[in-house]
């Protein structure tokens, strides 16, 4: 299976991340194996290291059988609480026996905190290389460094399949004719409207509820919901002052209304299978559509327009 662009995202940032913990822990682990009969001076080794080890919240060491032989050691001073805790069962020691003698878990949720942690575990090893035990490392999502960039959705069509009980149903469902439709030509021109000239950069359509969500560019960060009685009203664009076309756009202007008619198109084509909301976000230029069917669809908005209508209805009933 092809690696997703998100897998390749999180599996570079974990590279680096493993480049950045994995050396301070092999040094530490050599010196942790004269010690493990004293748990003192073992303890008393991890309190002089943590400060050196970047961005760890809790150092400790196991036996050769995952139980816990000192105390946490945190940057507030031992947690004794853990000492002599089980450890073998948790998710970063599954898959050390045996594989490499360093590890850096998979992100989990932490048992007493609830947050996105993970855990470097060294494995501790004699002066004959038998494995005596385990070195572990403990570190919050949150204060790690971000060693790679914002992550980029990707732009290739998806498809999400949705409740497979509708989906089931599909056959025995006709569409009804709801409030949006009736009025579809005034409410597809008064969103080309807000899109072009009043700073709307995304706009979604919920057809089926007669309802349409809008973030615009002066407050991204909220959206507001238009009912039918607004769309129906062009007077709401005196409520949104008028903004020049925004640069961030991908969505040429010209391209909106074709998009919009596509929705209207793919509304109307067919009884049982049609659009329940479709979307446009200008500033990545990516459609989403959901269908009848619950099947949801994402891709971008030259592809949607050469697709065409016709198109989705060989896919959805197939």
């Amino acid at each position: 299976m092809k690696e997703s662009t998100l897998n390749q995202a999180v599996r570079q940032q974990r590279e680096a991340l493993t480049a950045l913990l994995g050396s301070a822990l092999y040094d530490l682990g050599k010196q942790c194996a004269a010690l493990l009969d004293d748990r003192p001076a073992l303890e008393r080794l991890l309190a002089e290291a943590l400060p050196q080890i970047p961005f760890c919240k809790h150092l400790y060491v196991l036996d050769a059988e995952g139980r816990q032989l000192t105390a946490n050691i945190t940057r507030e001073g031992l947690d004794p609480d853990h000492f002599a805790r089980e450890r073998k069962d948790r998710p970063y020691m599954l898959g050390i026996v045996g594989v490499t003698d360093f590890k850096l878990s998979e992100a989990y949720i932490s048992r007493n905190k609830k947050r996105p942690s993970l855990t470097a575990v060294q494995v501790v090893r004699g002066a004959g290389g038998e494995r005596q035990g385990f070195l572990g490392a403990d570190y919050d999502l949150r204060e790690l460094p971000a060693t790679q960039g914002l992550y980029e959705e990707p732009g290739h069509w998806r498809q999400i399949k949705g409740d497979p009980a509708i989906r089931g149903g599909l056959f025995l469902q006709i569409r009804s004719e709801s409030a949006m439709d009736r009025c579809i030509d005034d409410v597809l021109a008064l969103m080309h409207e807000l899109m072009v000239e009043h700073g709307v950069f995304h706009g979604k359509l919920h057809f089926s509820s007669s309802r349409a969500t809008i973030w615009l560019v002066d407050d991204p960060y909220r959206y507001r919901i238009l009912g039918i009685d607004d769309l129906n009203d062009p007077d709401i664009c005196l409520a949104y002052p008028h903004r020049p076309f925004t640069g961030r756009s991908i969505v040429p202007p010209g391209q909106i209304m074709p998009v919009l008619e596509l929705f209207r198109a793919l509304r109307f084509a067919d009884d049982n299978v049609y659009l329940r909301a479709g979307s446009l976000n200008l500033c990545n230029g990516m459609v989403a559509l959901n269908f009848s069917c619950d099947g949801s669809h994402y891709l971008r908005h030259d592809e949607f327009l050469e697709k065409g209508a016709g198109f989705w209805f060989g896919q959805l009933k197939g």
